[in-house]
């Protein structure tokens, strides 16, 4: 038995503006209908794991997996909420627990949900001999082989044949990702392969690992796990437990010190997207190497990225750019400084700016809303419900809200009325009252809501009742 992990962790700094912590790369439609989240299962589903995925993830996304798996017809996976960010460990270490309660022997396969692989021919290839090698206990990895002298990837150093297993191989090192002069010599002597950052092993052995290499990590995620409790349907690990334990990457926690890692070369398509460079390489391009997106004009321009997800943008006269427009920011970057994008959010962040973190549009478990005009005591903003939704009954202290419905009909509860508004239709909800907003139809309600007070922030919100237990 495999069944497919998806690790949906990841803060999406280096595909700022379009992903940020909020909403993060995992889920944008950068390249294709579905998201890298929803084509890392549906690569599984693909080459014939039906099982339903173990997801982990941040606890703040819980609503976003769960929506974009409903999205792609999967309704019953196991979705494990991280508390807090302790990086690949802590994560591989919730689902083996998981795993290990119903079978300890089954093999795991840890994909990050962030990935683009093509050629699902050589990849079954390189799953069936993995789990060979997994069978006899050891923590296997894919191993890419090179295609340029790549800077933004780790490598792996390929040692010994693997007894028994053919084309599998120990692992000598596990390299960082090298400067330009070492990732040339890394090519040109063929035994170094790029860390795809994909395990597969039985779940036991993952444990007997952990506990023997990382036994503070081992020891807070069990009593984590063990304590957890089931909330609308997500598994919540303790916080206080998940928190104690250190915040490590597998690759230094295990694989560099385990006797047990091995690799497996494989030859399909595999990139991560983890810059707007490797989107561009991604991304079909005209005659002059540019790869643009949305409502975007070039003249003149050569080898550039542009994306616009709403105004027009228009590039003239320049090469080797990369230009994401986005309703409230706008990113400007040489392609070779592509993975130093990240710098310039931590800069934002340390200056306190929202924009580092959070879009314009904010998304709930209900649908999202979306700030269009803020001025001195009052703000404007678009609401989105899904059919069925409601928000939670709730009540403010400082503001006074106007709602206009311009699609769907909604029911709005206030104080003890409960008013059906449809399309074209307004109510207003006076400072202090209790209200809720429900959608009972079949499709979304949108509508205009005109907040007015002294204070307008998201935190003047007392929840009196939440579905969603918020």
């Amino acid at each position: 038995m495999v069944i497919p992990v998806i690790l949906s962790g990841g803060s999406g700094t280096r595909l700022w503006p379009v992903s940020r912590k909020s909403y993060p790369k995992q889920f944008c439609r950068l390249l294709k209908e579905e998201t890298p989240f929803q084509e890392t299962i549906l690569r599984a589903r693909a080459l014939g794991l039906k099982d339903d995925p173990i997801v982990v993830g941040n606890r703040d996304h819980r609503f976003i997996m769960a929506e974009q798996l409903r999205e792609i017809g999967i309704e019953e996976s196991t979705i494990i909420l991280e508390p807090v960010a302790r990086n690949s460990t802590a994560a591989m270490a919730a689902a083996a627990f998981w795993q290990a309660k119903k079978d300890e022997e089954a093999i795991l396969w840890f994909m990050p949900a962030d990935a683009a692989i093509e050629g699902l021919d050589l990849l079954q290839v390189a799953l069936e001999r993995a789990c060979t090698a997994a069978e006899k206990d050891y923590i296997v990895t894919f191993g890419m082989q090179p295609t340029r002298a790549e800077t933004g990837y780790g490598y792996i150093e390929q040692g010994n044949p693997l007894p028994g297993v053919e084309k599998a191989f120990q692992i000598a090192h596990f390299l960082e990702k090298p400067g330009k002069e070492q990732a040339e010599r890394f090519m040109e002597e063929g035994r170094y392969l790029w860390n795809s950052g994909m395990f597969i092993v039985r779940a036991r052995v993952f444990l007997e690992e952990l506990e023997r290499l990382a036994p503070k990590i081992y020891d807070n995620i069990k009593k984590a796990f063990d304590v957890s409790g089931t909330d609308c349907g997500f598994v919540q690990l303790n916080e206080t437990y998940f928190g104690q334990s250190p915040s490590i990457s597998v690759d230094y926690a295990i694989a560099e010190k385990t006797d047990r890692a091995a690799v497996v070369p494989a030859s399909f398509k595999w990139m991560d997207v983890g810059s707007w460079d490797a989107v561009w390489e991604l991304t079909s391009k005209d005659d002059y190497g540019n790869a643009t997106k949305g409502n975007v004009f070039l003249d003149e321009a050569r080898n550039c990225y542009v994306y616009s997800d709403g105004i027009v943008a228009t590039v003239t006269g320049v090469e080797d750019l990369i230009v994401v427009v986005t309703k409230d920011a706008v990113m400007v970057s040489h392609r070779d400084h592509a993975q130093d994008v990240k710098n310039m959010v931590a800069r934002l962040k340390a200056s306190k700016h929202g924009e580092a973190e959070n879009h314009v549009q904010v998304y709930r478990p209900w649908g999202f809303y979306e700030s269009l005009i803020q001025g001195e005591r009052f703000q404007v903003k678009r609401i989105h419900v899904s059919p069925g939704e409601k928000l939670s009954l709730q009540k403010h202290f400082h503001r006074a809200e106007h709602w206009v419905v311009v699609a769907g009909t909604a029911l709005v509860t206030r104080d003890d009325e409960q008013i059906v508004v449809r399309e074209n239709e307004s109510v207003y909800l006076p400072l202090g009252c209790v209200h809720r907003l429900e959608n009972p139809g079949k499709i979304p309600v949108t509508l205009v809501e005109v907040q007015s007070g002294p204070y307008l922030g998201e935190d003047d919100i007392v929840r009196l009742e939440d579905i969603y237990q918020r």
